[in-house]
This record gives structure tokens, sequence and C-alpha cells, in this order.
């Protein structure tokens, strides 16, 4: 019998009920989630021992579990994530579980280089780092539990996560998946482990166990600030403010559409989005014509204000406003706008607050430039030096080029979706934690290995 999505809702909070009160989901205690995060990381080193000396095709065999539960279970992950921190939209959360399934690097990502001569045969292989702790935000809650678990499994690690407050059942829902899917397949238990409730002092315990060398954290910059200053290994993925950079050759209409899809997908969420646009000024109002064609919604200066006053608070971004659609946006402002609106546009100075701050919101600033040169100043201006994101459209490849290397971001994006740069409907692989700042960039299995140098002199040499 097919369930309706009234139906599915029922389930959602039923289970969401459930996670508030103990860490069990359908009465069975959730895999890997612990009252204590003492206990969490001591069962977590036991895992590690048990993952470390299983085969490679035995870990390859958990993670396949692993991307099959997670496409099983995106429908309730999706739910259950905007439920828990209304942000983003079913949809697209969807998309995203299935895309981290689909294309999150396993085993095949650990390799191993070597060097035969005269004087022997030298490895260099690729070992775990063992018990690495994982903070992971409340924008991409379960895909960065599910994104990291695969990796980090990969490189012969367990994981240790502190997620953000405001996503913790879902989070502790795709720790529970991860288990589940390890003991399924033979593997250990407690593989991903977590807390019920996750504070700042569990983090910190985290941060600062001496189990624990290496710590990721994908979030805010205070967070990544707060890691890399533990006196430990760090990776961090912090803060962007992408800016889309149209030039006078790019296909317009077509620019105009791939921006819309990027900076509306899943409301804005994701760190690489399109925050911004700056386009030289000959292009600007035919760019317009088509962002208005393709769902986008022109406020005047007064809404502009009124919406500064609702999106900041006391200095800060408003949390009730970050992840939510454009015509609740519009909403909030006293606007009703059509039932196609899928992004709010106007034009401005860089320095408007609405354009220069990193929003997480279908909000669109677009800032005249008077040419190429002008478009990249203001452009790299805009990005703050997070060295994270940025997209151009163009057909110029000097123009490109230029771009490019000015602006020195992990992820370069060419007349294409924001979103391509993460293997949907673009070539490469999928992952949740990019670490611009401490310059790993897109993480992979790899990245959560260290290098070890294995010599074997005068021997082993049969050429």
């Amino acid at each position: 019998m097919a369930v309706n999505d009234t139906q599915i809702q029922d389930i959602v909070r039923k289970v969401l009920a459930q996670l508030q009160t103990e860490p069990q989901i359908s009465g069975k205690p959730l895999m890997g989630v612990f009252e204590d995060m003492n206990d969490a990381i001591r069962a977590s080193k036991k895992a590690q021992k048990e993952i470390r000396a299983l085969s490679m095709d035995s870990r390859e065999r958990i993670i396949s579990n692993i991307r099959k539960k997670t496409i099983e279970h995106a429908e309730t992950m999706a739910r259950m994530g905007v439920e828990e921190t209304q942000m983003g939209n079913v949809g697209d959360k969807i998309l995203k579980h299935k895309l981290v399934a689909e294309k999150t690097p396993g085993t095949e990502d650990i390799v191993t280089t070597a060097w035969s001569g005269d004087r022997g045969l030298t490895l260099i292989e690729m070992g775990p780092f063992g018990v690495i702790g994982a903070i992971t935000p409340s924008t991409n809650p379960s895909e960065t539990v599910i994104c990291n678990s695969i990796g980090m499994i990969a490189g012969g690690n367990s994981v240790v996560f502190s997620p953000h407050p405001g996503a913790a059942k879902v989070s502790n829902f795709a720790v529970d998946l991860v288990n589940r899917a390890s003991v399924e397949a033979g593997g250990p238990n407690n593989l991903a482990v977590s807390v019920v409730k996750p504070t700042m002092e569990t983090s910190n315990i985290m941060i600062k166990h001496k189990d624990i060398p290496l710590i990721v954290a994908t979030g805010g910059p205070g967070v990544v600030t707060t890691v890399l200053s533990s006196g430990k290994r760090g990776i961090g993925a912090g803060a962007g403010n992408p800016p889309v950079l149209v030039d006078e050759t790019a296909d317009i209409k077509k620019a105009a559409q791939d921006i819309i899809n990027g900076c509306t997908f899943d409301n804005n969420l994701p760190c690489i989005a399109e925050k911004e646009i700056v386009a030289v000024e000959k292009i600007v109002d035919e760019l317009t014509y088509y962002l208005i064609e393709n769902g986008g919604f022109v406020i005047s200066r007064e809404d502009q204000n009124r919406l500064i006053a609702t999106v900041f608070k006391d200095g800060k971004l408003n949390r009730n406003c970050v992840g939510r659609d454009a015509r609740t946006l519009l909403s909030m402002i006293g606007i009703d706008a059509p039932a196609n609106t899928r992004c709010i546009i106007f034009e401005g100075e860089k320095e408007n607050p609405l354009i220069a701050e990193e929003l997480m919101m279908p909000i669109l600033g677009i800032v005249r430039a008077k040419d190429i040169d002008d478009a990249i100043e203001k452009a790299v201006w805009l990005e703050h030096g997070n060295r994270h994101s940025a997209h151009m459209h163009s057909k110029n490849v000097d123009n490109l080029t230029k771009f490019g290397q000015a602006i020195d971001t992990a992820i370069f994006v060419k007349n294409a979706p924001s979103y391509a740069a993460l293997g949907f409907g673009g070539e490469g692989f999928c992952t949740f934690t990019i670490a611009s700042r401490t310059g790993e960039g897109l993480t992979s299995a790899r990245t959560f290995t260290k290098q070890r140098r294995c010599v074997m002199s005068d021997s082993f040499c049969i050429r």
C-alpha cells in the first residue's frame, strides 16, 4: 500500500518525538549514540582497532552497505533534517543524500606508490590516523555524517561526531545508519559515534581528548578557529561567500538559469552556492531580465532595508531566516510574492550587507562592474579571502584564466551551476567537507590518512 506525504510526516514526527526523550528509533537503541562523550570515544577507539585489522575488501563491503542504506533512507533523513532545523527543502536534500551515497570516494581512493630499482623496493602506504573527531553543521547534517564516515572508514579510521545541537536528531539517525550498515556487512559497531545531546562541553572533551589525533571541522569560522587553535592536526572547512562573475561574452540566458538553479538549491544552504553576482555593466539589464524569467523577484531599495532589518538581528544573522525559501523571506517583510518566485534579486553596491555577508538564503545582489578587471577586483573583495568557492560565466578563456588566478579558491566552476563542483551535473567526486582554510580542498578518503614510507634496501628488485 502506498504511503502518502501526510503519513510520512506522521512517521517522522514520531521518530523525532522518540529522539527527544531517549536515543532510540522504532523502539531500538541508536547504535553508536552515547550519553557520555568519554564513553563514546572509548567505544570508537575499540572499533578503530577492529576496522584497521579488516581487509580493504571488508571495508568496501561496509561502505557499499552504507551507500545502500543512505539511498533507502534518503527521504526520511531529508524530512527529518527540514523538520528539525527548519532549513532547506526536502526534494533537494533527497538529491544531496543520493549524491553522497553514489559519489563519495571509498577504498578506491586509498592507493600505494612504489619505487623499485637497484637499491631495492620503497613503498608509500596510506594509513589511518586512528580515531578522528568530526564537528558537523546544521546546514548539511546527515549528509556530512555519511560523507565523512565513508571517507574515514575507507582509510581505516573510526570517527567521533560532535553534531550541531540544532541538528542532533537527524545527525544521530545517520550515525545509527552507519553502524547498522557496518554490523550487517560483518564489521564492528561504533565505527561512527556521537552523543545524545551535543554541547560546547562535549565538543571540548572531544577536541582535547588524548586518543583523538585529528579534528575535522565543517562549519562556521568560529568552530574552525577553535579547532585550529587546539594544538592538534586540524582540517578546517569554513566560511565562504562565493561570487559568480558574468562577463559580456557569456551565454546570458544560460548563465541566468544556472545561477538561479545553483543559488536556490536547498535554499542556498550549500557553502559553495552562488551568494552574489558581479556582472559587467553592459549585460546587467539582459541578465536581470533572464533572472526574472527563471524566478527572480526584484525588490526596491526600501524593501532591501526592511530585508536587512529582518535578516540581521543584533549584528548577527537571524537564524530564523537561514535556509528559508524566497517567498517565506519576502513574506517576513510583508510581500506576497508570486508562486513561481525562487530567488530575491536587486542591484546594489558591494558593501551592501545583503551582498557582502554570507547569508545562506536565496538572495542575490547584483554588483555592476565597468569591465572585466573591475569585475574581478570586486569579486575578489567579496570572497573575503576565504579561498572557498567562486563561479564564472564566460566564453573568453583569457578572462576565465585571469579570474581563476586572482580568486585562488578551492573550487572554481565555469559555465555551470555551483553544484557541478560536487559532481552533480559535473565530473568528479562529492564531498560536504571543503577544507579551503587549511588547504586540503575537497576532502576524500585519502585526506583522512597519513603517509608511511616502507623501505626494503637491496632486495625485491627482480628486473
